[in-house]
């Protein structure tokens, strides 16, 4: 069941439509920034709840087509001009790459265990890491270099509504790929893999095209992030960055798309708050701690996330209103 089907759409505009209009209720150039950084979070997030919320795919190396998409748009506003048109130009080349090597790397591997494709994707994600590390020349390893950006990109507002409107778009054009028929055999193969072969289907196919398509949403998001710090290191390739991603999709709910936007914005509010928190106390310094407390505690009560749960809590109030209505007609059939 979809999204939409649980969600009710009304929720979901009344969310978009307040973070288009909180610019006008605050000009804070760091709340800019906050929630910049969230909507592109929101963009990698939903590009791993692909994988793992709706095929089931376990991927450790997510951060390569991130950090590829960082690495493309940056270099390429660095020795060129910094022009939209060069900024569409590194974003082409990341999502080209991604593309490529997503589906090599899916030729390889999803044709064998889930954990091959996981294994593979770290492998070849630490090989990147290197790579950028070692490649100074180009990359100045992990001291990173700094870039220009295009100048609607300069203003954190302009830049702000650029990615708010991206990430709904992307929303949008996921949700519409998972309710498609090929998003409904991405389910099956999720739910039952064997089940799904045994009914005729090519399973690699499907598993390989939606590999490319998450690699080329998460090329999207490291380019914005990219431009967003117009600056870029290594780190982009960490394997930290795969498991924010994890984290904002388990705690939104896999296999729900909303709840990654959802759980985005908690990780992130709660990283911002906490770091605040640093200022008062040090031992909020340890922020990763209490960023581990709250997931432990949002798993604990929500153990399909929060979206997940909720559409849980619906689908049984749905199911306890169809018995009521059955049994009332039973009695009033048996006078």
């Amino acid at each position: 069941m979809t999204t939409s089907g649980l969600l009710n759409h009304r929720f979901i505009l009344f969310v978009f439509l307040s973070l288009a209009v909180l610019p006008f209720l605050s000009d804070s150039r760091s709340m800019y920034i906050l929630f910049t950084q969230i909507f592109i979070f929101a963009i990698f997030a939903m590009s791993f709840d692909l994988l793992l919320g709706y095929t089931g795919i376990v991927s450790f190396g997510h951060c390569m087509f991130f950090g590829i998409g960082a690495y493309s748009v940056s270099l390429f506003l660095k020795n060129f001009d910094a022009t939209i048109g060069y900024f569409l130009l590194g974003v082409l080349v990341a999502i080209v790459l991604s593309g490529i090597l997503s589906y090599v790397i899916g030729m390889l591997s999803l044709r064998l265990k889930s954990h091959f494709y996981a294994m593979l994707t770290l492998a070849i994600s630490q090989l990147l890491f290197v790579l950028a590390e070692k490649w100074r020349s180009l990359t100045m390893g992990g001291d990173g270099f700094t870039f220009p950006v295009p100048e609607l990109f300069r203003d954190r507002l302009s830049f702000y509504y650029v990615c708010l409107i991206l990430m709904v778009m992307l929303f949008v054009i996921l949700l519409a790929f998972t309710r498609s028929p090929l998003g409904k055999v991405l389910k099956a193969i999720g739910q039952n893999e064997q089940r799904a072969e045994a009914l005729g289907y090519q399973i690699l196919h499907y598993k390989v095209i939606v590999s490319i398509v998450a690699g080329v949403v998460a090329a999207i998001s490291g380019g914005l992030y990219a431009v967003m710090l117009r600056f870029v290191n290594t780190q982009v390739f960490s394997i930290e960055t795969t498991l924010d991603a994890l984290l904002m999709s388990m705690i939104g709910g896999l296999g729900t798309l909303f709840g990654s936007i959802l759980g985005s914005g908690i990780v992130e509010l709660a990283h911002h708050g906490l770091t605040e928190l640093a200022k008062l106390h040090p031992i909020f310094e340890r922020w990763v701690i209490f960023l581990g407390l709250l997931y432990i505690l949002v798993v604990l009560c929500f153990p399909s996330g929060i979206v997940g749960s909720f559409q849980e809590w619906r689908e049984k109030r749905k199911q306890r209103s169809v018995q009521a209505a059955t049994i009332t007609e039973q009695v009033e059939g048996s006078k």
